[in-house]
């Protein structure tokens, strides 16, 4: 079995005791954390495996994102300055409306990489309305583990030619579920994907919650409460607030991801509550689409599940964690005190929440013993970053000062992803050829 002894100078395990350890080590066998322990200079010379000596690097849990759309990577750039009902119209519809095989798996994998080298280790993807497969094929060949689905669509008053008919999309989703959930190794899992209460029969929505009982451990994926415009035509759809509505329909429940819900009432916090349904915050999406601020530490307060995602390259325009923690700290400041949404929250937000919230902390989110090695050596060692030795001062270095850039090595499933800033997956000028090639082909089929 494949060993290796890990030895930095610091753990932040992120476990319930919420340890910070130094002068210890971890041992990985095979794909698994075997022994986290003090570390002993005379043991290098008897260990049976790759030695990693980064004793000026903090060891941190793999970042746990969820909610991504790795099909809009291709778009960075493209879709600025827009409210969502208009940036999906006008912009993202219409490209992800073209692509075809060959531009999706160029999206794909410049999201993949961002990702990964990033120091994110899960995410929960929703997918697009065609060529699912791709997507699955890439999670698949990258290593990373995920939750992913396609993207269900079968009403758009937006953009009526992306959309397809209720029962193709529920027995599509069915066979694309039979054959990706709990494929690799049970790294891939699927995440039912309805895209949102405007682009969804009620038939469609009811339907997929009641498809996810032939696939224990399926997620339940979709937007809600995102946008004031996007909420009044619920309204008039419906009449009932989103998430009034969601739950009129049973879709709520402990396995249902919410992306962002920023405007909610009293009642549907309550709703939320009492479903156990979680909520997805994705702070720069939120920001940049003019949406809103949601009320992050009234959630908390509430005992509701929240974790943290980039959502896609055009409303962010990064896929990375360090910038979604630095901004739901923040934000959350002016409105609820400077001692809100402290580093250590946040922190845990974006690793062991972001496991609960997709039920798989018995396997990751934390650096404990038997757990899944999705590990990520942090270099924070610079006059960069707080000089100063304490807890609260590493906390901080990551959440407030630190970047993708920041990131040394990437582990999965005790494999390594990236080394020594290198990515052992991708190249990056390949990405780039491929993907201004595909951009460019897919922009000639929208013209």
């Amino acid at each position: 079995m494949d060993k290796k002894l890990i030895i930095p100078g610091v753990i932040l395990c992120a476990d319930k005791k919420k340890s910070v350890l130094r002068n210890h080590c971890i041992e990985i066998a095979g794909d698994k954390i075997y022994d986290i322990r003090p570390f002993n200079k005379n043991e290098t010379d008897k260990f049976p495996g790759e030695i990693i000596s980064a004793e000026k690097m903090v060891l941190i849990p793999g970042f746990i994102q969820t909610h991504i759309h790795l099909c809009q990577t291709l778009f960075r750039g493209m879709a600025d300055d827009l409210e969502l009902l208009d940036w999906l119209q006008l912009k993202i519809f219409p490209y992800e409306n073209a692509h075809d095989k060959n531009s999706l798996k160029a999206s794909v994998r410049l999201g993949l990489n961002e990702l990964i080298s990033g120091g994110t280790t899960t995410i929960l993807d929703m997918g697009t309305l065609r060529h699912q497969d791709i997507i699955f094929d890439e999670l698949v060949s990258s290593g990373l583990r995920a939750f992913a689905g396609k993207c269900m669509m079968d009403e758009n008053d937006l953009f009526p030619s992306f959309k397809a008919n209720t029962k193709d999309e529920l027995k599509n989703t069915y066979e694309l579920a039979k054959s990706f959930h709990n494929s690799s190794n049970c790294k891939i899992k699927y995440g039912f994907a309805p895209r949102f209460a405007l682009s969804c029969s009620t038939e469609l929505l009811k339907e997929t919650k009641e498809m996810m009982k032939d696939f224990d451990g399926s997620i339940f994926h979709t937007h809600s409460s995102e946008n004031k415009n996007e909420i009044n035509e619920v309204r008039k759809r419906y009449g009932k607030e989103n998430i009034d509505y969601f739950n009129s329909i049973n879709v709520l429940s402990d396995h249902t991801v919410l992306a962002h819900g920023i405007h909610t009432n009293d009642n549907e916090v309550n709703l939320l509550k009492k479903t156990n349904t979680r909520i997805s915050h994705c702070p720069s999406s939120n920001l940049k689409l003019g949406s809103g601020i949601a009320n992050i530490p009234g959630y908390l307060k509430e005992g509701i599940s929240v974790s943290l995602g980039a959502d896609g390259a055009p409303c962010n325009n990064s896929l990375s964690a360090f910038m979604e923690m630095r901004l739901a700290a923040l934000i959350q400041k002016p409105s609820h005190g400077a001692t809100s949404m402290d580093a250590e929250t946040v922190f845990r937000l974006a690793t062991i929440e972001g496991a609960k919230a997709l039920h798989i902390d018995k396997e990751v989110g934390s650096i404990e013993v038997s757990k899944k090695a999705d590990l990520v050596l942090l270099d924070i060692n610079s006059p960069d970053y707080s000089l100063a030795e304490d807890n609260q001062s590493i906390y901080s270095n990551i959440v407030y000062t630190a970047t993708k850039e920041s990131v040394d090595s990437v582990m999965i499933n005790g494999e390594w992803k990236v080394r020594n800033k290198k990515s052992l997956i991708f190249d990056s000028e390949e990405l780039i050829s491929k993907g201004k090639s595909e951009l460019n082909k897919l922009l000639n089929r929208t013209s």
